[in-house]
């Protein structure tokens, strides 16, 4: 199962607490207080993973309890910090207040950590209160407790490209021949039931991460069909590959899909129409793809790169586009076939 939006209770470890105490050994008369002060409460720290790429882990396990500290003892002898709990979330993990959904922290980058709850102070014990009016005090202190709330945490995928397209249009066969990612392909709607994340890698050692997100319908900004529950995946992707059936296999037109990605895309989040894409006119290998590739040249605006994704033709000059649009300086001035192969993904 695929948890992107979970729940949960968090709280910080107890501190420790304070000892009453008194020093007493044979020919020391009078040794004094030697209470020593508890431990720290653990603090709940999130920290991103890159290994992982989903929330499920704390749907089964919603509460987040640190430990608390230990108590004081005598001697002098602090109590020991109760240990923190580390929790790992996915890179592009947001993290809101309940109830009100106030933004805590946005856990968008690798290697990111970020105290959730912050574990309570020990108390002191009672050689904290000994002075030359006290020589024997009895006080001491509990710990406090540790901060507590409840949280909502909603992971938005970090990828550099994310590919989006109506169900059935060769998302999944894409990613596969782009990377080591292997999501379900099969000849039917809604085969890809959660985000699929690959890396393409380039002879020359760079690398991106390429996001297949499950496909979209109309009316998925207004939530319909898998709606904002994946659209939400493509908001921090920097460029957008658009892949289209061209074949018309599912009897649409690949432009009036264009159209329909475009305004879903505008409905839901206008700034993402800013942002480049590329669009794959797929299934080129099909009868009647010709025809209307003609069309659609002359109906989108966009760069249109013809494609059979099922039979690797086009997947090269796919890879040599991207590699030219993230890493070159002046992309304008090459052709897409100057830029780097792909490495051999055996």
């Amino acid at each position: 199962m695929f948890v992107d939006r979970v729940k949960i209770h968090a709280r910080g470890g107890q501190g420790g607490r304070g000892c009453v105490s008194f020093r007493r050994e044979k020919y020391i008369p009078r040794g004094g207080p030697d209470g020593g002060p508890g431990g720290d409460g653990g603090s709940v720290i999130l920290v991103t993973d890159p290994d992982t790429d989903h929330l499920t882990h704390l749907f089964y396990q919603p509460n987040q309890f640190a430990k608390r500290g230990v108590h004081g003892r005598g001697k002098q002898m602090d109590g020991k910090k109760g240990a923190d709990l580390i929790v790992k979330v996915p890179p592009g993990t947001l993290v809101t207040q309940l109830p009100g959904g106030e933004t805590v922290v946005d856990m968008d980058t690798l290697g990111a950590r970020f105290v959730l709850c912050k574990g309570g102070r020990g108390g002191r014990g009672n050689m904290s209160y000994k002075s030359s009016t006290h020589q024997a005090p009895r006080e001491y202190e509990e710990g406090e407790m540790g901060e507590e709330g409840q949280f909502e945490l909603i992971l938005k995928i970090v990828a550099d490209i994310s590919i989006i397209g109506f169900p059935n249009a060769g998302k999944s066969t894409l990613l596969t021949k782009l990377s080591k990612a292997r999501p379900k392909v099969a000849s039917y709607p809604f085969t890809t039931l959660q985000p699929m994340v690959g890396i393409l890698e380039f002879e020359d050692y760079h690398t991106l991460r390429v996001a297949d997100v499950p496909g979209l319908i109309e009316g998925a900004s207004q939530d319909r069909g898998l709606g904002h529950d994946f659209l939400r995946h493509i908001e921090r992707s920097k460029f957008y590959v658009v892949v289209l059936d061209t074949a018309a296999t599912e009897g649409r037109e690949p432009w009036d899909d264009y159209k329909t990605l475009m305004t879903e895309l505008k409905l839901y989040r206008p700034e993402l129409l800013k942002r480049p894409r590329l669009v794959i006119a797929n299934k080129m290998d099909l009868p009647g793809a010709e025809e209307k590739l003609v069309t659609l040249r002359k109906k989108v605006k966009e760069r249109i790169l013809p494609m059979a994704a099922e039979k690797d033709v086009g997947i090269g000059n796919l890879i040599a586009y991207l590699h030219e649009f993230f890493f070159e300086k002046q992309p304008a001035k090459k052709s897409v076939k100057e830029a780097a192969a792909p490495r051999s993904r055996e």
